[in-house]
């Protein structure tokens, strides 16, 4: 999915092209102390305390003859900011507004774009009269902001949070509607646990070579197919053996092979054979697949020959929890891979397991937890100093990523992280997938950049 579209707008000189250079972390626009220094749109992929979204750098807004070159690059902007989900408009605060500034106001409230109203070079006393000022153009408190020194970022991540988000809903909305896409789904395990008979009788069709030699696949195999009218990329890998027996080169490139394909995946298959259980390196394939933050699946092959199954099954199930504390409740399903037992099973949960992996909480449930939690077991106080957690966004998913922000946040222990992250799994309902937890403390972040 696109991600949101914002467009800094504005007379010329007063610090967007700088904004743009800081929020896409590059210096892919011209800054001088010249007006009209940009002519073109300039687009890029920008990022704010997590928040991520598209930053169009538009010309300076001039008041000219609609066919000389300011006023074409006057059109340039209009369609622009037409096309944006937000607009920033950026007025200079040392400066203090100019009968343009009032100008463009004007046009942006008969305009459909929300619009945050920004006071770059607010920076000291020289920028408070235009800060008054500001508030006569009717769109409510300016963000006060130095785009060079990179202060007031947070509160410019504040404004545009709720923004970006509903413009983030929206196209899920227009998502849902669309074909379901095609879920990527890897088999990776150790050598002959089955994994390319597995996928043969999934397709119903010898596609991949098979045999009781281990090894014999080298390379990470995508197959296209649809279960139950549902398309599926099916990934078979290379068996995964200790690094230690990885001697030969071309095996060394085969369990490589197997990593890159984990990353593409969305949804992780770890195929154990059930006649030798759980071993060490079965536990390290998916510590890997959880920290490249893919959801995972075990599943129990050769289950029509396995001894004792009761016991065997209690006996992983008890070795994950131990082994993998960090996702608890990954589902474990059995499975024959010859006799095609248990498969519909583990395709069903590969699907729901993805939505959860993909899914996305609003800020305001998110929020209302939040404060139940906190008064359930409020943060510690390291060293005496109070830790004033302020409010908890989720900034990502594909895995679920949150931010929690405050003063102090950075100090939290890991045990309460943990309470967190447990919490959050919990209450809505993100099984096993994992989930990360950023801590966003107030302070300027582009202290290092300025």
């Amino acid at each position: 999915m696109p991600h949101p579209i914002v467009a800094i707008i504005g007379r010329p000189n007063v610090g967007k092209s700088t904004l743009f250079n800081r929020l896409v972390g590059k210096r892919l626009a011209l800054v001088d102390n010249r007006p009209g220094v940009t002519r073109d749109r300039r687009e890029g992929d920008a990022s704010l305390l997590g928040l991520d979204f598209r930053i169009i750098d538009t010309a300076g807004y001039e008041d000219e003859d609609p066919d000389s070159l300011p006023g074409r690059m006057r059109r340039q902007t209009e369609s622009a900011v037409q096309g944006a989900d937000v607009a920033l408009f950026m007025i200079d605060a040392r400066t203090g507004l100019t009968p343009l500034d009032e100008e463009i106001a004007r046009w942006l409230r008969a305009a459909e774009t929300p619009v945050i109203l920004v006071a770059n070079k607010a920076e000291g006393r020289a920028g408070e009269a235009g800060m008054l000022d500001a508030l006569s153009l009717g769109m409510g408190d300016p963000v006060a902001l130095s785009a060079e020194h990179g202060e007031g970022v947070v509160e410019l991540f504040e404004a545009l949070r709720p923004l970006v988000e509903a413009a983030e809903a929206a196209a899920d909305v227009e998502d849902a509607d669309a074909p379901d896409a095609p879920l990527k789904l890897a088999v990776v395990g150790r050598p002959n646990a089955g994994k390319s008979t597995l996928i043969n009788r999934m397709l119903g069709q010898d596609r991949l070579i098979t045999g009781p030699e281990a090894g014999i696949t080298r390379d990470s195999i995508a197959t296209d197919w649809a279960w139950q009218g549902r398309p599926v990329r099916l990934i078979d890998t290379a068996g995964m053996r200790k690094r230690a027996r990885v001697q030969e080169k071309l095996e060394r490139l085969a369990v490589a092979d197997a990593l890159h394909a984990i990353d593409f995946a969305e949804v992780v298959i770890l195929l154990l054979d059930a006649t030798k259980g759980l071993e060490g390196q079965d536990l390290r394939i998916a510590d890997n697949v959880l920290k490249e933050g893919r959801a995972l699946i075990i599943a129990l092959n050769k289950w029509d020959v396995a001894e004792d199954a009761s016991r065997l099954f209690n006996g992983v199930k008890a070795a994950l929890e131990e082994g993998l504390s960090q996702a608890r409740g990954i589902p474990v399903l059995t499975v024959s891979a010859i006799t095609g037992k248990g498969i519909d099973t583990l395709l069903k949960v590969a699907f729901e397991t993805r939505d959860s992996w993909s899914r996305r909480v609003s800020t305001g449930a998110l929020n209302r937890w939040f404060e139940r939690a906190m008064e359930a077991n409020p943060p510690p106080a390291p060293g005496g100093k109070r830790i004033k957690p302020r409010y908890l966004t989720q900034i990502n998913s594909r895995p679920p990523s949150f931010a929690l922000f405050g003063t102090r946040v950075d100090l939290l222990p890991d045990s309460y992280k943990r309470y967190l992250i447990n919490g959050i799994r919990r209450e809505f309902d993100f099984g096993a997938v994992p989930v990360r937890l950023m801590l966003r403390a107030a302070k300027n972040p582009f202290d290092k950049q300025a």
